[in-house]
């Protein structure tokens, strides 16, 4: 007798269902994890038959739902299960169709001792309107995996082979692209679940709807929705970067008796902690638009340490470690740490001279670094200095803080929730956001100081926020390619 219930479909309107299949630990999970981003779906290992159930995940489109994935078990055995499946129509005197020779297989004592996973595997295809065949590119062509298309074939469901990993330089696409060939299976998708090429997620939509035919409009649907989803989470990205420079760039504090080197001291690490708080808060927003946590980004190399900067923003080394090279005032500055300029009566000293002058650095260190700037404006620093100050930060860290955001949303964009690794960066400084002087939008910034938020509270300002707002389009421009940032060059910040 043929089991029906494993052969029911979904009706026309109900979401399809998918089935993802698969020889064990090539990646399943990880390209659920992906797909519905949601780094803790399912569980995600290098030991082989980590997922022992079936399990479902949704794909919505807005409330509507649209894709029932269900992650399935790895297939181990099917060569043996092949030899079982030929001897068992062999053996029956009657000649059954692929999915009836699949059911009469699912009701035999075998499909739930020696086979079991593979039965759940044949059930849920049965189940299901299609399945995503996952192949890890860097294993090599094997009769096992022919043996799995094989039996698979026999659920009699449209099968897209998706080839995973292929980023990895092991991988061999080409090689498993003639294998698949050669079993007429001519539709694939190369989509790597560890980091997915910008719109990967759309191409592999498409051609699994090319093989439902009708029932595939709502996945060119789902496509387009999640594509626009991304722009606008990389819209959305790119404004809470633009946030933070004009805020940093705008600040302007008072000190007042910043004759007293105590004073101003208290005042200058007030000033670098308000702007490290508020950089980290554009990290945690980045994090959260991107639905990844500290927890995930775990990337010492990015050089984050769960989620918070590794070098320090004041720090002269993370400078290098960027190729950032010292501007006219930043230099002392940066090398004692600080990283601010000190305004003398609307003049900026830059924090070289400043510094200098008026920490640690005493009359000798005045006197050095007071020979750059002229005759009257080195008898101010020289000279008894009284009365109020402004602590702005400085041009070289400001470009530092755009370089970093910029580097971290180019990781974002390019790490799938499937990434379990820490990020990897090139071996080379990172691209920085600009060369030369600072960019227009920001100089425009500077005359602001009300615009700044590192205080207290701003009103709202329409000057600002179209400020902002063609900071962040800008911005845009620099993550329009997100495996070739072009930070520091065309469409670099002017």
């Amino acid at each position: 007798m043929t089991d029906t219930t494993a052969i029911h479909k979904s009706k026309a309107n109900d979401p399809l269902r998918i089935a993802v299949v698969g020889h064990t630990n090539t990646g399943k999970t990880s390209l659920l994890r992906t797909l519905t981003r949601d780094a803790g779906f399912g569980e995600v290992s290098p030991r082989p038959s980590t997922t022992r159930h079936v399990e479902g995940a949704r794909l919505n489109l807005g409330r509507e739902l649209i894709v029932e994935l269900y992650d399935t078990p790895g297939m181990e055995d099917a060569i043996a299960l092949l030899e079982v499946l030929d001897a068992q129509a062999a053996g029956g005197g009657k000649r059954l169709d692929g999915p009836a020779r699949i059911a009469q297989f699912l009701q035999s004592p075998v499909a739930s001792s020696r086979f079991e996973q593979e039965a759940k595997v044949l059930r849920q295809t049965l189940q299901s309107d299609a399945a995503l065949y996952v192949i890890d590119a860097r294993d090599p062509v094997l009769a096992k995996y022919r043996d799995e298309l094989d039996i698979l074939t026999s659920c009699a469901v449209p099968i897209l082979p998706l080839l995973n990993f292929v980023r990895d330089p092991r991988a061999d696409e080409r090689a498993w692209r003639d294998a698949l060939a050669r079993l007429r299976l001519h539709v694939l998708v190369s989509f790597d679940t560890v980091a997915p090429a910008r719109g990967g997620e759309r191409v592999l939509y498409e051609k699994l709807a090319t093989l439902l035919d009708q029932r595939g409009e709502g996945l060119l649907r789902l496509a387009v929705g999640h594509e626009q989803e991304a722009q606008q989470r990389r819209i959305a990205a790119t404004q809470l970067v633009a946030e933070l420079l004009v805020d940093a760039a705008a600040c302007r504090e008072r000190v007042d008796r910043a004759d007293e080197a105590a004073v101003l001291a208290e005042a200058l690490a007030e000033f670098n902690r308000r702007v490290r708080d508020r950089e980290q808060a554009c990290v945690d927003a980045l994090l959260g638009l991107y639905r990844f946590s500290h927890r995930d980004i775990e990337a010492t190399s990015l050089p984050l340490t769960e989620g918070r900067w590794r070098d320090d923003l004041f720090d002269p080394t993370t400078l290098t470690a960027l190729g950032i090279s010292l501007g006219r005032g930043a230099a002392a500055g940066a090398a004692a740490g600080f990283g601010v300029d000190l305004m003398l009566g609307g003049a900026t000293l830059g924090a070289a001279a400043a510094i200098g002058a008026l920490l640690g650095g005493g009359l000798q260190t005045a006197r050095r670094f007071g020979r750059r700037l002229g005759g009257a404006l080195r008898q101010k620093i020289l000279g008894s200095v009284t009365g109020s100050r402004f602590l702005r930060i400085d041009d070289t860290i400001l470009q530092v803080l755009a370089t970093r955001q910029l580097f971290l949303l180019h990781a974002l964009e390019g790490r799938g929730h499937a990434a379990v690794a820490q990020i990897a960066v090139a071996p080379e400084p990172a691209p920085v956001a600009w060369k030369g002087d600072l960019p227009a939008i920001l100089r425009r910034a500077r005359e602001y100081p009300g615009w700044s938020t590192l205080y207290e509270s701003s009103n709202w300002d329409a000057e600002r926020e179209r400020s902002v707002e063609a900071l962040a389009q800008v911005l845009q421009t620099l993550t329009a390619e997100a495996g070739q940032p072009r930070f520091g060059g065309r469409g670099a910040l002017r």
